[in-house]
């Protein structure tokens, strides 16, 4: 799970939202700080952007770079402490910013924020940071006027004493270059003025470049001092990471045995009632202290502070957790498991399942609710005899028995009128379905998935239906009732086409919210992460509105309209690429008939700096280059010279990133050396070069380097620690350019990778249904390729159809599906309803349907004749 989605599920039940929207200001329900509210002073100006509000004297203009200094504070005090760093800042005229709301500074210092941004909730712009200037007075009029304050540490940072104040060195203005990983990061510009990445990790960390003043030189000299070097325990790797501390794997050096550490720190990693890390902690010391001498907890051995972080030594448990274990043992992972397998998985689950379940009343006839129960927190000893349960940091008395949930795994958790032993048995109720069929986060939208997950589990592995049935009673209790089916009589199933065509569309529609600024179609999360993400193609009205008109379903004029008056002023900061920004949106607006409006954002990509973008075809010069040559070849004249001119260029960096630069940090379609080859390819169509078929074999070898076959499950490409058979990032992807490829040129190595890749689009079993992430992909790549026997192709698809039907959550009674994490649904074309819709269209329509720049398939070498 990522937890970054988590703070985009608390405005709205249905769709991941910005946690705090300007709109909000005008809520009277206390949302914002009194600073907050009200028009700017008189000299002031202010601007809301993400989850800041800032102040800036009239005519001021921040410095690009240079010492800034954040404020941090804790749930309790922020009102005071913003009061005073607020009038402190206006009566100096200096420029600032804060988080203005208590729910979004809670969201900042939750359990799963990020750790880099924790604690900042107040960010201060220095005039001139010299040590003659206002940066050092500042800072210790600051720290003198927050003497005693409280706050979470700010981990990217220098702490200024013990106080709430900190600074680094770091951006004022808002610039971007390429990361290591090629992607958009926030830059600085070093000596030589080349932009270079600001680092914002958890450490502080200063550019070689840039010497501190002295008067920061015991701050330095007093953060070097602190560390684990008296502590009775030597480190040795780190288990876990969350904004309220970590978890780690020491060595006890009294007794040299091993054992788990656990930190907190305080005023971080804030849970839903307010408590920070080391409250939490402290419930789980006197949790296990009422659990002692249970074999399926993990022994306590003591408690200990080093400055202000809390630790635990606990029992260092052998085995697995139990979500590792059930991944290597899953069947459904293979593309036809057999009847051995599945029933050998079923009584492994049964007897998991028993243990935790004891486990669990052992727990509760202590006292104690766990709470907090899920596969992460179970840990599974080596021979499958014993379950532990771990992490007791929510636990309490039973007899609260009003008293809900305040940390919960997406998957686990309980509804709101859950309360006090309940909350336990309804994790466990999602355990018993989860083993079968992991996607109990469904939940969170739609409990009443619960009966076709019973039903599905049952049809697949030799488990009764009826044995299900009291886990789907317990999760469904208190949810809306529906029909026998699990789902609204009116929703229609997604293989009846094209009924379920127009029924998204209308889901589609009724999620219109015309009258937003920030995006037409709820989404992903990505909508949020840069001014365009609303319009664009890949999450927001620019793919939604493609993906109608490619399949032939109804329009949304109000969308429309929506885009096109967007457009005319695209927002600074907006980038130029495909999926992301301008290019994309432009060619929409074209293939929609909308040809003046593309060729003036066609003029904006043109006039970008192009060589500082990435290569890929999300967001960089393939995606561009792809758009460009097409809005060329629907004009005449300057505009179209221009365009291909610009076009010639993107491609040209394009052979570049091939030939002369390093491996892309990822593989696959969008991100990787696969999308550029999909260039070379549809140029090679247009052109006849062979050069080109050359550049795209070896774009497509290096994503293939990147590939391993899974064991039973076909090719696929590693990312990180994952293995990722998708479309977008991962082994389908490649496989649908080798197939372009193939239909030119006849190439041993390639025929054998599609092959290789094939079991790994017809897998029994995927999480997420979605076009780039999700079965939704597969769909489309087993519905175009011509690679493999074509039945077993169309069974494939036809289990992969009854996979999405199972994973669909209608909204307001039509057909709609979950986005990225299955937390909340999502309209937009990666992620959700409209990447489904184009997905099955491709399957189901009577005519071929498929991605930008992805036309049908010729066999192989029966290729048109090449253009130009």
């Amino acid at each position: 799970m990522n937890p970054e989605y988590a703070a985009y599920c608390q405005t709205d039940g249905d769709f991941y939202d910005a946690p705090l929207r300007p709109a909000d200001a005008d809520t009277p329900d206390g949302a914002l700080y009194e600073a907050a509210r009200g028009p700017a002073p008189e000299g002031w100006t202010t601007a809301r952007s993400g989850d800041w509000l800032s102040f800036l004297p009239t005519g001021v203009t921040l410095r690009p770079q240079g010492w800034k200094i954040h404020v941090s504070a804790a749930v309790d005090n922020a009102e005071s402490v913003l009061r005073r760093v607020h009038a402190h800042c206006l009566e100096r005229g200096v420029p600032h910013k804060f988080v203005p709301g208590p729910r979004l500074l809670k969201l900042r210092n939750a359990k799963y924020a990020d750790r880099a941004g924790s604690g900042k909730f107040i960010t201060v712009y220095p005039r001139d940071d010299t040590d003659e200037a206002s940066f050092p007075q500042l800072c210790q009029e600051l720290a003198a006027l927050l003497a005693g304050e409280h706050g979470p540490y700010v981990l990217s940072d220098l702490r200024i004493g013990d106080g709430p104040v900190h600074v680094r060195y770091g951006a004022f203005a808002a610039r971007y270059c390429l990361s290591a990983d090629g992607r958009p990061v926030p830059a600085i510009e070093d000596p030589d003025g080349t932009l270079v990445p600001d680092p914002r990790g958890p450490r502080f960390t200063l550019p070689k470049w840039v010497t501190p003043p002295a008067f920061l030189r015991p701050h330095l000299e007093a953060r070097a001092a602190v560390g684990t070097t008296d502590m009775p325990y030597e480190i040795q790797g780190a288990l876990h990471f969350s904004n309220g501390g970590g978890v780690y794997r020491a060595r006890c050096t009294r007794t040299g045995e091993t054992v788990v550490l656990k930190e907190a720190r305080p005023h971080a990693g804030l849970g839903t009632d307010g408590a920070d890390a080391v409250t939490r902690l402290d419930r789980e010391r006197v949790a296990l202290e009422q659990l002692a001498g249970l074999d399926c907890v993990p022994a306590l051995l003591e408690s200990f502070d080093i400055g202000d972080h809390r630790f635990l030594a606990l029992e260092h448990v052998p085995g697995l957790t139990l979500n590792t274990v059930m991944a290597r043992r899953y069947p459904l992972s293979l593309a036809n498991p057999s009847t051995e397998a599945l029933a050998d998985y079923a009584a492994w689950v049964e007897r998991t399942y028993e243990r935790v379940e004891r486990a669990v009343e052992r727990i509760h006839a202590r006292g104690l609710v766990f709470s907090d129960l899920h596969m992460s927190n179970i840990m599974v000893s080596d021979d499958g005899e014993r379950v532990t349960l771990l992490d007791f940091e929510a636990a309490f008395p039973v007899e609260q028995d009003q008293r809900r949930q305040v940390v919960a795994n997406p998957a686990f958790v309980a509804p709101a009128d859950c309360t006090g032993i309940d909350i336990d048995r309804y994790a466990l109720a999602c355990l018993r379905l989860a083993l079968l069929l992991p996607l109990t986060t469904l939940f969170m939208v739609d409990r009443d998935r619960a009966p076709r997950l019973a039903r599905y589990a049952a049809e697949t592995f030799p488990v009764a239906e009826s044995a299900l049935l009291p886990a789907v009673r317990r999760i469904q209790r208190g949810a809306p009732s529906v029909d026998d089916a699990g789902a609204p009589a009116q929703a229609p199933r997604i293989d009846d086409w094209p009924r379920s065509r127009d029924s998204m569309a209308r889901a589609i529609a009724a999620s219109c919210t015309p009258g937003r600024d920030d995006r037409c179609f709820p989404g992903d999360i990505a909508q949020f992460a840069n001014p365009a993400g609303g319009q664009s193609f890949g999450y927001g009205a620019a793919g939604v509105l493609y993906a109608l008109h490619e399949t032939g379903a109804a329009t949304c004029p109000e969308a429309l309209a929506w885009l096109l008056d967007r457009v005319k002023a695209p927002a600074p900061g907006t980038l130029p690429g495909f999926h992301d920004g301008l290019a994309g949106i432009a060619w929409t607006l074209d293939r929609l008939g909308h040809r003046a409006e593309a060729t003036e954002l066609a003029d904006l990509v043109v006039r970008q700096p192009l060589e500082h973008l990435p290569a890929d075809l999300h967001g960089g010069v393939a995606g561009i280059a792809l758009a460009l040559y097409d809005l060329a070849g629907n004009r005449t004249g300057t505009d179209a010279a221009e365009l291909a001119a610009a076009a010639d260029r993107c491609l040209e960096l394009a052979v570049r990133a091939v030939t002369d630069g390093p491996p892309a940090a990822r593989a696959g379609l969008l991100y990787g050396a696969s999308g550029l080859a999909l260039l070379f390819v549809r140029r090679y169509e247009a052109t006849g070069d062979p050069a080109l078929l050359d550049l795209a074999a070896t774009a497509l070898r290096r994503d293939l380097e990147r590939c391993k076959p899974a064991p039973g499950d076909g090719l696929h490409v590693v990312e990180g620690r994952r293995l990722m058979p998708y479309l977008g990032a991962g082994s389908a992807g490649v496989a649908l350019v080798i197939d372009d490829y193939l239909s030119h040129r006849a190439d041993e190595q390639f025929t054998a990778a599609r092959t290789a890749i094939e079991p790994a689009l017809r897998c029994a079993f995927y999480i997420q249904p979605s076009l780039y992430r999700g079965i939704g992909g597969f769909v489309l790549q087993l519905a175009r390729t011509h690679a493999g026997d074509p039945a077993e192709r169309r069974r494939a698809i036809d289990r992969h159809l009854r996979l999405m039907d199972l994973q669909a959550t209608p909204y307001r009674g039509e057909l709609a599906f979950p986005g990225e994490q299955l937390m909340r649904r999502s309209m937009d074309l990666a992620t959700g309803t409209a990447g489904c819709l184009l997905a099955l269209g491709s399957a189901l329509g009577d005519r071929p349907m498929s991605l930008p720049f992805v036309p049908p398939l010729t066999r192989a070498h029966e290729s048109t004749p090449p253009r130009g």
